[in-house]
């Protein structure tokens, strides 16, 4: 296969704070598919993941588990790297950031920048969060909370080294301008440049004394690298970057990165400060950051503390490795956050798995054994109705299809373009109903050819189902005795080996499950969730606020209080319309908001700021029917304009439900009053 260059693929390094989530677990299985799916194109690929080590969080954790902070990493780095190995990840480079080298090269780093002026030293005043180990100036919290993760921050003051954000800021924005691919998707970007970028950059501290658990900074031993300058380093000093300008071969063929691949929370470090980072030690920028999106446990974002968390193990140990790497791959949307349940998993488990590729690859068997001993043989007898040339140019299009959506990082679109294969196969079946050509002597010959369109079908999918299905697709090239087909000839028909034997014990791929059959295996997983995470770390987790039981005496219940009464003239002037969500997003400065676009006519958009993050997820809200009112002053909110307010009902306890139209039909701008 013909060489196309050098592809050098990274995911974020995982924090080592604990054991990582599904969540967290998706990052690595999505850089996986993509990696396999450029080495089979033929790129020359270096895959790198690692664990970030250092900071106060982890200092903290071990001396609360009685372990040297050393000691503390090196289980939860062994921890994340069995996780990596169990989803069977394909990296080539494990990096850890206590590993010598990367700390040498750290330290080189740190005095390059010093000695070039763009770090000084200086000291911090303003509020710490130490969950996310940053600093914010009371601006920039939102209602007294961390704007990132929505903690407690508290006030610290201590001498550090700052570096100048402000030099390389306006490079920053041209290179962003000239450089559309740079960072996708598109929204993220625009964040960037408007929340960022474009109200102009602080200076960043790069330096703590207040702790000891980091990579001293060599001149000024007193003074750690603090998290960020440390962490993302690790994707140069992970394939021989050296300070003294003697880099590896490895670095010389590789960097810059093609892509870095993070979740969206991190952008900002990776867009922002890694590229001003890169311009200071004059090294090439990545060609693109992409920042996917989260998943979601049903519910919300997955929380230790919360007790919603589901661990990849304990959902492979249920449906299997393939079947956890097809339901996070497939179920994530390109920009906004996808949703996980043990219900999703099962209904996807029957429908696509077993119902949709399970089946098709166990009936053509099973046919090829009954009719033919197991031979499947190309008799070349096709009809005159056009059904084996529909299928033929489903099989030959598949490869650029699924080409064109990983080119664009849209891999569930990929997935989904191989299963429409599968899926069109499984109505061939159908529409040439075999078992009735077997009962007609003469149409043995056509039998035949239908087995041998469905087992070419089969491999063709099979073959690039392999980057994302790696075990699944094994278990089909040795049931259907073929192996994988060259990657440049997948656009042809005719792959399959005529002649070739089939097994006559074919393997169940995948069973169908019922939800109802698992729950006793669901609850006890739940049940030692929190044992395990003490047996890994240490540390037992806090346990999940039990919810205020709900009184069951109306006369028990908290009086309403009433507002001042209004007059209909105060009332008059407020216009409720029906609005239609196009667009939502969660915004970065808040734990609460969400930023949707509503229509609220024909030809009228407005963006609207609500706090309805603890009962919707963003993808839940595109596409309602909402009651807004339009005429409010716009006011700020977390850093961006709310031109308007959605209504909503809440309860007592603070849950929330949306007020909609009872007829799904009234068309946006609809006035309500």
């Amino acid at each position: 296969m013909k060489n196309k260059g050098k592809y050098y693929l990274t995911t974020a390094i995982a924090y080592t704070s604990g054991k990582p989530h599904i969540g967290n677990t998706y990052e690595i299985i999505l850089a996986d598919a993509i990696a396999r799916f450029k080495r089979q194109e033929g790129y020359d690929v270096f895959f790198q993941t690692g664990t970030d080590e250092h900071g106060q969080k982890i200092q903290d954790r071990a001396a609360q588990a009685g372990r040297t902070p050393k000691e503390y990493v090196d289980a939860t780095a062994g921890e994340v790297r069995r996780i990596w190995d169990l989803m069977n990840t394909s990296y080539d480079k494990f990096i850890r950031t206590t590993d010598e080298d990367h700390e040498r090269q750290v330290q080189k780093i740190f005095r390059i920048m010093h000695d070039k002026g763009d770090i000084y030293k200086g000291e911090y005043k303003g509020m710490y969060c130490k969950e996310c180990e940053s600093f914010y100036t009371e601006s920039q919290l939102v209602e007294g909370k961390c704007p990132e993760c929505g903690g407690n921050v508290t006030p610290a003051s201590e001498e550090a080294y700052f570096f100048k954000m402000s030099k390389y800021a306006d490079r920053l924005i041209e290179h962003i301008k000239t450089h559309p691919e740079f960072i996708q998707p598109e929204s993220r970007k625009n964040e960037m440049m408007n929340n960022f970028l474009l109200p102009g950059l602080q200076d960043l501290c790069v330096s703590r004394t207040s702790f000891s658990w980091g990579i001293p900074v060599d001149f000024d031993p007193r003074h750690v690298v603090y998290v960020w300058l440390d962490a993302l380093t690790n994707y140069i000093t992970g394939i021989g970057y050296d300070g003294d300008g003697n880099h590896t071969e490895l670095f010389k063929k590789n960097w810059p990165a093609d892509l870095h691949l993070i979740g969206k929370d991190i952008i900002r470090f990776h867009t922002i400060y890694w590229p001003i980072f890169l311009m200071s030690l004059d090294i090439p920028l990545p060609k693109q950051v992409f920042g996917h999106p989260w998943l979601l446990q049903a519910g919300g974002k997955m929380s230790k503390s919360r007790g919603n968390v589901l661990y990849a193990d304990d959902l492979a140990d249920i449906f299997g490795v393939d079947a956890v790497r097809y339901f996070v791959l497939h179920e994530m949307p390109y920009e906004n956050d996808g949703v996980i349940s043990w219900e999703l998993m099962v209904e996807r488990m029957n429908s696509e798995l077993a119902n949709t590729l399970g089946n098709l690859v166990n009936r053509t068997i099973a046919m090829s054994n009954k009719y033919f001993g197991g031979i499947v043989e190309n008799r070349d007898v096709h009809d005159d109705q056009g059904i084996d040339a529909d299928l033929a140019s489903h099989r030959e299009a598949l490869v650029g299809l699924v080409e064109e959506k990983m080119d664009k990082l849209r891999v569930a679109d990929a997935l989904t373009e191989i299963f429409n294969l599968f899926k069109r196969s499984n109505k061939y079946i159908d529409e040439t109903e075999p078992w009735k050509l077997a009962k007609d002597p003469e149409a043995q010959d056509r039998l035949a050819t239908v087995l041998y369109n469905l087992m070419d079908s089969i491999l063709t999918g099979t073959t690039l189902l392999s980057s994302f299905m790696p075990e699944t697709a094994e278990k089909i090239f040795a049931q259907i005795g073929a192996e994988a087909v060259d990657y440049e000839k997948l656009s042809e028909s005719g792959n399959y080996p005529s002649g070739t034997k089939v097994t006559d014990k074919p393997e169940i791929l995948f069973a169908r499950m019922k939800i109802e059959d698992l729950q006793d295996r669901i609850d006890a997983i739940e049940a030692t969730q929190k044992a395990r995470i003490a047996a890994l770390t240490g540390i037992k987790e806090e346990e999940p606020k039990e919810e205020a039981k709900e009184e069951s005496k109306e006369e028990e219940a908290a009086p309403i209080t009433h507002k001042e009464t209004c007059t209909y003239d105060d009332f008059a002037k407020c216009e409720f319309r029906v609005g239609e969500i196009l667009e939502c997003e969660e915004v970065k400065k808040s734990k609460k908001l969400l930023c949707s676009k509503v229509k609220i006519g024909p030809n009228e958009v407005v963006q609207i700021c609500s706090g309805l993050r603890p009962k919707y997820t963003a993808a839940e809200m595109v596409g309602k029917k909402v009651m807004v009112i339009v005429n409010l002053a716009p006011r700020k909110m977390a850093g961006l304009e709310s031109q308007g307010m959605i209504l909503c009902a809440e309860d007592p306890d603070g849950s929330l439900s949306l007020m909609v139209p009872e007829k799904k039909e009234f068309p946006a701008g609809s006035e309500i009053g």
